[in-house]
């Protein structure tokens, strides 16, 4: 059997490390070197020839450099030759970008399927925005959720008068699965997306008043569409206690600050993405995916 060896880019090196460790390894050695003009230059330090190669980069901001860095890093290992490439993807950037809104725009999260499909034998990633993506894909697709994790979770702080809550259409069906596993009912909000930062919530579907809402969605960026539902779940007189929930927490724009202003307890993450360096209001409590994409990883490398 190839050895199993891991790599990451410098997008969440915590993470790599711990999924390195619970495989009972250690991250391969490699440079990743930035110059004045901002090109990037990496370096594998170490014979893969004939290696399984997993790299670990999440595709989060600044996505553009992440991404070439994931590339840059697929190509130095194929040319020191590893014998297969799996590129493990915690977020996948561009991702809300997978159809046209209107005419003349880019499909970018089928550009950067392509471009993956050029220098990688597989893809692990987690809870991407939308399914259809891994039909993007000519190379086989390993689609992991954190939703169980996290459901897992938030049992130990469940309330009886909780409701599950997707804030917008596209979410129902991930709000269904985690009402599913914590035995609770479901609302959802119907959203407009007014432009990249702006949306609003028109109404909401579903009984909330005097309940406690768990708000759940695939990632919270500037928090935009959080903020809209919570509004609109306060006017139907939901109970100010609420908890959000999301597979990827990139809070992007200063969104906790922005969210501490509304009467959210919780707020409950993956560490897909480097986590928030400094305390903020409301909590944020960060669930590893190390197991996750550790056991994905351990059953890909025997198969």
């Amino acid at each position: 059997m190839a050895k199993l060896t891991l790599f990451s880019g410098t997008a969440n090196l915590l993470l790599a490390d711990a999924v390195a460790s619970t495989l009972g390894t250690a991250l391969g050695e490699c440079s990743i070197e930035r110059f004045p003009d901002d090109e990037i230059r990496v370096t594998v330090h170490m014979d893969i020839q004939g290696h399984d190669v997993y790299l670990v980069q999440p595709t989060c901001p600044p996505v553009a450099a992440h991404f070439l860095e994931l590339m840059f890093l697929a190509d130095a290992c194929q040319r020191a030759g590893a014998s297969r490439l799996t590129a493990v993807i915690p977020y996948y950037g561009y991702a809300r970008q997978d159809r046209r809104e209107r005419q003349g725009e880019a499909v970018a999260a089928r550009v950067i399927a392509d471009a993956l499909c050029t220098r990688f034998n597989r893809v692990i990633a987690v809870d991407l925005h939308s399914p259809a993506i891994e039909g993007f894909f000519d190379i086989p697709v390993v689609h992991l959720s954190a939703v169980p994790l996290l459901a897992d979770s938030l049992r130990s702080f469940l309330f009886s008068d909780q409701v599950v809550t997707a804030p917008d259409l596209g979410a129902v069906k991930v709000a269904q699965k985690y009402a599913d596993l914590l035995g609770l009912p479901v609302a959802y909000a119907h959203k407009v997306r007014l432009s990249g930062r702006k949306t609003e919530v028109h109404q909401i579907i579903g009984d909330v008043r005097a309940r406690s809402p768990i708000v759940v969605d695939d990632m919270i960026s500037t928090g935009g569409t959080m903020i809209s539902t919570i509004e609109e779940l306060l006017k139907r007189g939901c109970s100010p206690r609420l908890t959000l929930v999301a597979s990827h927490g990139l809070f992007v724009e200063n969104a906790l600050e922005r969210l501490s202003a509304y009467p959210v307890e919780r707020v409950l993450v993956t560490d897909s993405v480097p986590p928030p360096s400094a305390p903020a209001s409301p909590s944020v409590q960060i669930i590893s995916l190390k197991n996750l994409l550790a056991e994905a990883i351990r059953r890909l490398h025997v198969s």
